[in-house]
């Protein structure tokens, strides 16, 4: 099986998922074996794929030169979420196949970020599509390219991407997330930071309403008061900041 990305680039899906464990920092998860900005440029210039330039910021995947196996992989959240009209519309995604991919060619490509995110109940998954015409048909293939984190295929295209458990992956940075599981109030803070976050409540913190901006600030106090799970309570902290910045005092 192939599947393609923007501009018709393909690769094939191999029988190798890559091993590494997903790093959600709330900005993008991250499938990537570097722990530092060094590292990282030379990860970089040791791969090819897709990749940021400047203030563009597409979905990052990267093979190794050698192999064309995939070796690294960074998602862009997109927080523009499903409006009411379309909240019934829930994407059926296929049961996980694992499998790594292999370019057809070494050659750079640029791969767009998603634009629409579906919260399952609980947060348990976080599903990105490409845009809404992607709920019009159904998917057809969900590819396991790491623990939890699937790329899903419609028409042989690559259309979005899911992470599953996604409280169990928060970090920061570099760094991979805690081993221990999330403890109940971090999952319970994770949902209502997403809420925070996403339509129709981020509107309501724009426009000033009251009920939107305590809750932004009994989130950013909870968070600050967290004990246990210290290093996912920074995580989510991290993605309402800027909202505190700008509206917590409103």
């Amino acid at each position: 099986m192939k599947v393609a990305f923007d501009g018709g680039w393909r690769a094939a899906v191999t029988r190798e998922p890559l091993r590494i464990t997903p790093r959600f920092t709330t900005d993008s998860v991250c499938l990537v074996p570097y722990a530092s900005v060094g590292e990282c440029e030379r990860f970089v210039l040791d791969t090819f794929g897709s990749e940021h330039w400047l203030w563009d910021a597409p979905d990052i995947l990267r093979f190794d030169k050698d192999s064309r196996a995939l070796v690294g992989a960074e998602f862009q959240m997109p927080y523009g979420s499903l409006h009411a009209e379309n909240a019934g519309r829930v994407p059926v995604v296929p049961a996980v196949r694992p499998g790594g991919l292999r370019a057809d060619e070494v050659q750079d490509f640029r791969h767009e970020m998603c634009t629409v995110l579906h919260r399952a109940p609980g947060d348990t998954v976080l599903t990105c599509l490409r845009d809404l015409d992607v709920l019009d048909e159904p998917l057809e293939e969900s590819i396991g390219i790491a623990p939890d984190v699937a790329l899903l295929v419609q028409h042989g295209a690559v259309v979005g991407w899911s992470l599953t458990d996604p409280a169990r992956y928060l970090t920061t940075g570099y760094t991979d997330p805690d081993s221990d599981p999330p403890a109940p109030v971090t999952r319970r803070l994770l949902s209502e930071c997403l809420d925070l976050v996403t339509d129709p409540v981020v509107d309501d913190l724009v426009d000033g309403v009251p009920a939107a901006l305590a809750r932004l600030r009994a989130a950013d106090e909870a968070l600050r008061a967290q004990r246990e799970d210290r290093h996912r309570a920074d995580a989510l902290l991290a993605l309402i900041a800027t909202y505190v910045e700008d509206y917590g005092n409103g």
